[in-house]
């Protein structure tokens, strides 16, 4: 786009005035009318065609400085000049031909890169010439290392920009020395004197400017320590005296120069140090308040400085709606979230926002807009720096200046500018606050008003229904509560004051994005109270239930921080925990799934397995990449995803959004994931593994191969291989070991399943795992060792579940060889007593209180039903297929039925009984009642059962 913008005889000045121009001048382009750019055009006009056409990149940047040194410039100069070279190219490209916002940024780094790189070379020369190379205690040589932080550590710097650093040494030691072996340096003072070579070289102000303006105020201490520090050093700084505000500025860290270092890879051991400093292992709300100090002291200095200067006022980076509050935004659920989702961990801010919608932690759209208002901001910024290359984030306050910047923004005018300007910034602004907006710990003031302390409990019992009253009184004199400090007991009394107001709330007066008021649906088996009373009485219970769970955490403040900066969190946990007593079991050991409540999305979804099984993936990748892919850690990864997918479903359930059918598919889908990540990330872990996949399976019985798991279920399953190798049985032996184990223990994020292999072929005295051809053997009775009958009842709801490259040609053949065992002719009537007599075996070992009816085990309870599937499979699939496929006892029932196995409506009575009598015994368990009911109840039910079993068993 050409600007209507003229020069002629009136020079410069025209180009800062256009007004001034006649009609009849020659057009400029855009990039013309900046003032540092006509200066650069001025001084460097022999040395531009220097640097190559195109993108200005390192290897550009390289030859032109080269080039340079040849003709005899110093290296201050060389770098310096490639600058002012490098600046003129990216005014060109950004402004005449709308370059991407990725190609400045990305110059402007390698930039920063390659003066580093070559400040560093020239400095080391410089110095080991007298002192001597640095050497460890070993005698290696000891390492610098160059931190970029901020926007150079995220590849994403400034045309204008200053550049965060901080020097680091790998080990204390000392130089050399010169050749007579004096001279010597310890490594701090010779590394010390590097670094101000080096700032020499790149950051002070000569002829030519200056290459970058350094900044090491990020250092440990600040301005008040060393220049450089050791690693250790480094290590101790953090876990004694690193502020939470630190954790943001180190998130982008990133060893820039010298090049040596980045490219063999020894620069890796700082991440050892930064990553736990940045990432902690829990959800981390508490640096909620940390950001809000530091943005509040940014936006104060910044009103500082605009005071009586109105031209400092509207700054796209530091006012409401800037660059830094998008930056913010994205850091702060970075930081909170990145321990436990190392996928969230990346540097640049565009990647991060789709990283974090990708995790669910932020809509598309808005991920998407916020991006759009990032690139916007960002452009208008690089303009306002190409003005007069000074460090500025302000927006003119020349009329010619906004006009230019909005015609090299694409924009006919400054006003269709304006207006996209206040777009961006308001839907920034209205997300930071919607984020950071969260109420602050309830403080009151003594001591003429300078001094916060929290309020008391005991200033706070009066308010609360008396129940909920008394339980917090207990607290109110425990040496844990007072231990507390002053910030986290304000915590506690906020929730506990708001969740006394809960409970006298009415239903439909709920917060903001609270859920919708629904009856749980897993209450006692009677009828239901008065619906007022048996409102507030669930809200009590909820209340002394949320007492319980937060009386152990209240040392571990992030939990605190969590529900003070999201009261829907609360609001839905105390929902949640009124609901039903199994889920406040489940989260007393499981507390950290509470920030699933966070996500509207939640409660309307349903498990997807392929989306489970690639997010893991993609945090397995990531924690490689930083080396964190220990056993331990990935144990503990698998729980935590583990628990927090039982939790949404249990979230889903209890607020009745699904039906007990879909909760079994659910837990069954996410069992079989589990089975699979784990058996994939296990196998590497194998010692004298003989090949890059295992030629393995896993077979699911029972709950799971009928897919009817509930909370809690253990797993039946047996492990078979398809491998021709001389050591595939040891091997596989190890394998099944070690991958019931990473399922089985436990960890501090607690365990996965419990394992039961007791259907494997020869039971409990046979081998964890087998070869397909001897399982096959086995249940099709080929040989002496054969299947008993209850086996092959198992096999009538086995399911293959797969794991790695064999599951294609495996699958098949046990989809074979269950079909043969289920259509193989059978005597009836000795297939009929072999299933009564384990039915009455079954019923022994599980006695029944007089005068009650179980659900599951009595007479007419579900088994009957069960046992009565097995038997009609087994004697009727060969003349009826219908009955092969492992569909549930519900629809075996109904074809059954309709293939005339069963008499009209015993089929489809039974179904229906069975399903309730699943729904009663789910939600018996939801609320960890028994599951036996005073006789005559469940009556219908218990007919319909028992005359399926007269039916079939008579």
């Amino acid at each position: 786009m050409t600007a209507s913008i003229h020069t002629g005889t009136a020079g410069t000045d025209a180009l800062a005035h256009p007004e001034h121009l006649s009609s009849n001048e020659v057009p400029l382009p855009l990039s013309a009318y900046s003032r540092f750019v006509q200066r650069l055009r001025r001084r460097y006009a022999a040395d531009l065609a220097l640097l190559p056409a195109g993108e200005p990149l390192r290897p550009q940047m390289a030859q032109a400085y080269e080039v340079l040194r040849s003709r005899g410039q110093s290296v201050g100069d060389a770098l310096r000049t490639v600058r002012q070279l490098v600046m003129e190219r990216l005014v060109t490209l950004d402004c005449d031909r709308q370059a991407p916002l990725s190609v400045v940024t990305a110059a402007c780094t390698q930039l920063a890169e390659f003066a580093l790189d070559e400040a560093c070379r020239a400095a080391f020369e410089e110095l080991e010439a007298v002192h001597g190379a640095p050497r460890t205690a070993d005698g290696q040589r000891a390492q610098l290392w160059i931190v970029g932080m901020g926007k150079l550590g995220a590849r994403e710097l400034n045309v204008s920009s200053d550049i965060d650093l901080i020097y680091l040494y790998d080990q204390d030691g000392e130089t050399a020395g010169d050749a007579s072996g004096r001279a010597r340096l310890s490594n701090q003072e010779f590394f010390g004197r590097v670094v101000k070579r080096i700032y020499a070289l790149v950051g002070d102000t000569t002829e030519h400017g200056f290459v970058f303006r350094v900044d090491l105020a990020l250092r440990p201490n600040g301005n008040s320590g060393p220049s450089v520090v050791s690693l250790d050093a480094l290590e101790d700084y953090l876990q004694l005296q690193g502020r939470e505000w630190e954790r943001f500025a180190w998130m982008k860290s990133r060893v820039v120069a010298p090049a040596a270092v980045v490219a063999d890879g020894s620069a890796q051991a700082l991440r050892g140090v930064v990553l736990p400093f940045v990432f902690r292992r829990y959800l981390d709300y508490t640096v909620f308040d940390a950001l809000r100090v530091l943005h509040r002291q940014i936006r104060e200095q910044a009103t500082r400085r605009s005071a009586g200067r109105p031209e400092r006022a509207n700054d796209v980076k530091l006012s409401r709606g800037g660059i830094r509050e998008i930056e913010f935004t994205v850091q702060l659920l970075q930081v909170v979230r990145g321990g436990q989702f190392p996928e969230l961990r990346t540097r640049p801010t565009l990647d991060a926002l789709q990283r974090l919608a990708r995790a669910g932690l932020m809509p598309q759209e808005t991920a998407d807009a916020m991006a759009a208002a990032y690139e916007f901001l960002r452009r208008v910024e690089h303009r306002i720096q190409y003005l007069d290359d000074q460090q500025t984030h302000a927006l003119p306050v020349h009329d010619d200046d906004v006009r230019w910047i909005a015609q090299s923004m694409g924009y006919a005018d400054c006003c269709a500018f304006l207006a996209q300007l206040d777009t961006h910034r308001e839907l920034v602004a209205q997300e930071f606050d919607k984020l950071l907006g969260g109420a602050k710990p309830c403080t009151r003031c003594q001591g003429g008003g300078k001094t916060a302390v929290p309020i008391e409990l005991v200033d706070l019992l009066a308010e609360l229904p008396p129940a909920f009253a008394t339980r917090v009184t207990s607290w109110c004199d425990d040496p844990r509560v007072l231990a507390l400090r002053d910030e986290t007991r304000a915590r506690l009394n906020q929730l506990v004051r708001r969740t006394g107001r809960w409970i006298q709330t009415p239903a439909l007066d709920t917060e903001p994005g609270a859920l919708p008021v629904v009856r749980p649906p897993v209450g006692g088996l009677g009828e239901p109270d008065d619906e007022a009373e048996g409102q507030t009485a669930r809200r009590i219970e909820a209340a002394l239930r949320w007492a319980d769970w937060i009386e152990p955490l209240m040392r571990r403040e992030s939990y605190l921080a969590l529900l003070v900066e999201r009261p829907a969190i609360q609001e839905r946990l105390l929902r949640l925990l009124g609901a039903a007593k199994w889920p406040a079991r489940y989260l007393l050991q499981h507390p950290g799934v509470i920030d699933e409540l966070a996500s509207d999305e939640m409660l309307s979804g349903r498990f997807v397995a392929a989306e489970f099984e690639r997010e893991l993936d993609e945090r397995l990748v990531s924690l490689r990449r930083t080396g964190e892919d220990d056993e331990e850690r990935l144990l503990n990864l698998l729980r935590h995803a583990h628990h927090a997918e039982v939790f949404r479903t249990l979230a889903r359930d209890v607020e009745g959004r699904i039906t007990v059918e879909q909760v079994a598919d659910d837990l069954s889908a996410l069992a079989d994931a589990v089975l699979r990540v784990t058996a994939r990330w296990c196998w590497p872990h194998v010692r004298n593994r003989h090949r890059e996949q295992p030629q393995f399976a896993i077979i699911g019985y029972g709950k799971l191969g009928g897919k009817e798991l509930g909370y809690g279920s253990d797993l039946d399953i047996v492990f078979v291989y398809e491998d021709d190798d001389e050591n595939a049985g040891d091997v596989y032996a190890a394998y099944v070991r070690k991958l019931i184990n990473w399922l089985s223990v436990k960890t501090r994020e607690g365990d996965l399943f419990e394992i039961d292999t007791a259907l494997r072929p020869n039971g409990n005295s046979g081998m964890l795992t087998t070869s397909f051809a001897a399982y096959e053997k086995y249940q099709l009775g080929r040989g002496s060792n054969t299947a008993w009958t209850w086996e092959h009842q198992a096999m009538t709801r086995a399911r293959f579940i797969g794991m790695a490259s064999a599951a294609a040609s495996l699958e098949a053949r046990f989809d074979g060889v269950r079909e043969a065992v289920i259509v193989s002719p059978r005597y009836p009537a000795g297939l009929r007593a072999q299933i009564v007599a384990m039915r009455e075996k079954v019923r022994a070992a599980r006695p029944v209180k007089a005068g009650f009816f179980d659900v599951k085990h009595s007479p007419g309870g579900m088994v009957d039903a069960e046992f009565a599937v097995q038997y009609l499979v087994l004697s009727a699939a060969g003349a009826h297929p219908e009955l092969i496929p492992n569909a549930g006892n519900i629809a075996l029932l109904l074809r059954a039925e309709a293939a005339g196995l069963l008499p009209p409506g015993v089929g489809r009575d039974a179904a229906a009984a069975y399903r309730e009598l699943r729904r009663v015994q789910h939600r018996a368990r939801l609320n960890e009642a028994p599951t036996q009911v005073p006789l005559p109840g469940l009556a219908t039910e218990r007919g319909a059962m028992l005359a399926l079993w007269q039916a079939v068993f008579a």
